[in-house]
């Protein structure tokens, strides 16, 4: 049997920051290799102050203890959760077909969900696709998800294919264990596969919080499975020397003090991208959320009509994880802001969701949704109510929902492309199609969405009226009058802005 060492665990401890525990010796006898017991928060330092643990003090009480800087934010994302997708990986593929029911998928097939399921794993480098199966199930709601003779065949196919390093079973949650006893190999759903791809492609200090945010409730299941099994061996339920907890009251704390402390250093940046986004109102600058299922080509729209070289689209599932705002201009020279964001999947939980809200608070705050859509793709339908039901849950405001802009993307990779839904744009992104169309018909909903209005105002040029209009409003055109030096000058511009306006040059 391996044992847990009288240095080891004091260690552990002290890797929490849990420095009131002083454990100075500690002998826990475990039949579990030592190999195997690989919890996940082992190899994270959570930096917390000595003077944080004192008697009375409430950790994580105060904005200037609560914030993790740039070191701690990298050291915790790079071995939160080393597990989940360590190495290559040669996948088999398991989609339960629900064939009635109100778990059943109407606006999709089984194919075709498999299809997205393939796209996943092939998203992540060194993870390939060895073998896939679609298995039809009456119990998606029980613990195995099948019943006992497909879940047989099923194991049995498994075993048999050479090569097999991890299942994954195209669902939005399930309790792995009882599946790696069964078949011998890692599984994963839909909600650790996808949160490996965000894993990977995050990049700012922002997405980094908001992914291990989500891996949270991962990290209190494997606890769970992980004590449980310890329970089996008699030594889970041991008390740690001097500290009066269990190893699972001792982890739990630590999992619901990073999990505040990983809340506190968003809520910080909340208040940040609050501070930008007033910044960017004051400027009265419209701006336009541009959002759709991934992979619909929102970043090479907003790259066709903003001119960013710096944007670099990229042809795979979730390749943007941050808000990027980009400035642009339309027909009437009136510039706005293309804000790009993060792209939906169906069937994700929504606690995956709920991380990322900081991120999609921005939309909210937005004057315009433009919602792009990949035309030629074959489940557009349900892709677009899979977002639509995204937006209607995170309360975006009705003004926003009612006046969204629809665009199909893509129309280059359909024959003899015909618009099936009214007020829809068709447009390729790639190719410049219908771009100027869909300028128009976004600079009249920001006309509406912002209540700006076209002016003709008559403008002394000893003044500074002119200087002031270039400065807070859009200059359309400009007529001058050398003689009487005076212009007239045909503006956009909002009520606000007139007011203040009027005001100083008026006096009214």
């Amino acid at each position: 049997a391996a044992a847990l060492s009288a240095p080891l665990l004091p260690t552990y401890i002290s890797q929490y920051g849990l420095q009131r525990h002083r454990a100075t010796t500690v002998s826990w006898q475990t039949s579990i290799p030592l190999q195997h017991r690989r919890f996940s928060l082992s190899t994270y330092q959570l930096k917390i102050r000595d003077d944080d643990h004192t008697p009375g003090h409430e950790s994580l009480g105060r904005e200037e203890d609560d914030y993790i800087d740039d070191s701690e934010i990298d050291e915790l994302f790079q071995h939160q959760i080393p597990m989940v997708g360590e190495g290559d990986h040669r996948i088999f593929i398991v989609h339960p077909d629900v064939k009635w029911g109100s778990r059943k998928q109407y606006l999709t097939t089984a194919n075709l969900m498999m299809a997205e399921a393939v796209g996943l794993v092939n998203t992540l480098h060194n993870w390939s696709v060895i073998d896939k199966i679609i298995l039809s199930t009456k119990t998606p709601e029980k613990k195995m998800i099948f019943g006992k003779g497909n879940f047989q065949t099923l194991t049995e196919r498994i075993k048999r294919t050479p090569g097999v390093t991890a299942v994954f079973v195209n669902v939005e949650r399930l309790s792995p264990k009882e599946f790696e006893e069964a078949w011998g190999v890692k599984v994963f759903d839909r909600y650790s596969v996808v949160l490996h791809i965000f894993r990977c492609n995050a990049r700012t200090k922002e997405a980094k919080l908001q992914v291990s945010l989500a891996e949270i409730p991962l990290l209190r299941s494997r606890l769970r499975n992980e004590v449980a099994n310890l329970d089996q061996q008699g030594g889970g339920s041991r008390y740690i020397m001097g500290s009066g907890e269990t190893l699972m009251e001792v982890q739990q704390r630590v999992l619901q003090e990073r999990e505040l402390k990983i809340c506190s250093a968003l809520q910080h940046l909340r208040r940040k991208r609050h501070l930008l986004r007033s910044q960017r109102k004051n400027r009265d600058f419209p701006i336009i959320s541009v959002m759709g299922y991934t992979n619909c080509g929102k970043t090479t729209l907003i790259k066709a009509l903003t001119g960013d070289a710096a944007l670099q689209p990229r042809d795979q599932l979730f390749a943007t994880l941050d808000v990027t705002v980009h400035a642009g201009t339309l027909p009437s020279h009136m510039t706005v802001l293309y804000v790009d964001t993060i792209g939906f999947l169906s069937q994700l939980p929504h606690r995956l969701i709920d991380s990322f809200s900081a991120t999609l608070d921005d939309v909210t705050h937005s004057d315009l949704i433009v919602h792009v859509r990949d035309i030629s793709h074959p489940e557009t339908v349900n892709q677009k109510e899979n977002v639509l039901n995204v937006l209607r849950n995170l309360q975006i405001p009705d003004r926003l929902l009612s006046s969204i802009v629809e665009v199909h993307n893509k129309i280059d990779l359909v024959d003899s492309y015909e618009p099936s839904e009214p007020n829809s744009l068709p447009i390729s992104a790639l190719r410049g199609q219908g771009l100027e169309e869909l300028k128009i018909v976004v600079e009249e909903a920001i006309m509406r969405s912002t209540g700006k209005q076209v002016l003709t105002l008559p403008v002394d040029l000893s003044s500074s009226q002119l200087s002031w209009l270039y400065k807070e409003a859009t200059v359309q055109e400009v007529d001058v009058n050398p003689d009487e030096g005076s212009a007239v000058v045909k503006v956009i511009i909002s009520a606000a802005a007139y007011g203040r306006y009027r005001k100083m040059f008026l006096g009214s």
